[in-house]
């Protein structure tokens, strides 16, 4: 895709929402790792019902700590994968403990570093609780910047190496939800709204798709 399109779908994606934002919800950037790691293959409503609840007691690690695995998979049941979550809430946790002396670490580099935080986790955590410059790639990135052709790639790893090729790296961080709210709104996975889209000019799936065009 050339830098000009590129741009035009920048412009309409941020004029169409211009107060995207994180639909979990959290009080602290702890609260928040433990949310995106809950978030992973379910809902932010489910997770934000989850975390509720969760977080009126375990709302640091050094009291997240004081949970069996079986317990904490008793909160996040409904989550999904809760076996892996539960596991990997508690890594990250203790190395938040031992590694980072309670605290959550603000930069992308020591995100990595906890146990149980892979990329995506980390980019969220970085560009949301700390202001980092980074584009998380969940499967509303992945399937709408594929479809638009900001990128093409078949794994959201390549798909984040060339969305940041493309995108300004001050407008990373806000084109992560654009692209959320526009898979969520518009570009679904199953019955994308095309008809009702203002990208569809530019979108190469529509091109590629639509009889019309052909």
């Amino acid at each position: 895709m050339d830098k000009n399109t590129s741009e035009k779908i920048l412009a309409e994606l941020e004029r169409l929402y211009p107060d995207a934002k994180p639909a979990l919800q959290y009080k602290s950037p702890y609260e928040l790792l433990v949310a995106v790691i809950l978030s992973a293959q379910c809902t932010d409503e489910r997770v934000n019902k989850v975390t509720d609840v969760l977080f009126k007691n375990y709302n640091t690690p050094e009291k997240m700590l004081t949970l069996s695995q079986e317990e904490l998979e008793k909160y996040i049941f409904s989550c999904g994968f809760y076996h892996n979550k539960a596991a990997h809430i508690l890594s990250a946790s203790r190395d938040i403990m031992e590694k980072f002396a309670g605290e959550v670490p603000s930069s992308h580099d020591d995100l990595k570093k906890l146990a149980g935080v892979g990329q995506k986790t980390a980019n969220v955590v970085y560009a949301v609780a700390f202001g980092g410059d980074a584009i998380a790639v969940d499967t509303h990135v992945f399937r709408v910047s594929n479809r638009l052709g900001l990128a093409h790639a078949n794994t959201p790893e390549k798909t984040e190496a060339q969305l940041n090729e493309i995108i300004p790296k001050s407008e990373w961080s806000k084109a992560h939800h654009w692209l959320i709210y526009h898979g969520r709104r518009v570009c679904h996975s199953q019955r994308p709204d095309c008809a009702n889209c203002t990208l569809k000019a530019l979108c190469e799936f529509y091109r590629a798709t639509a009889p019309n065009t052909k």
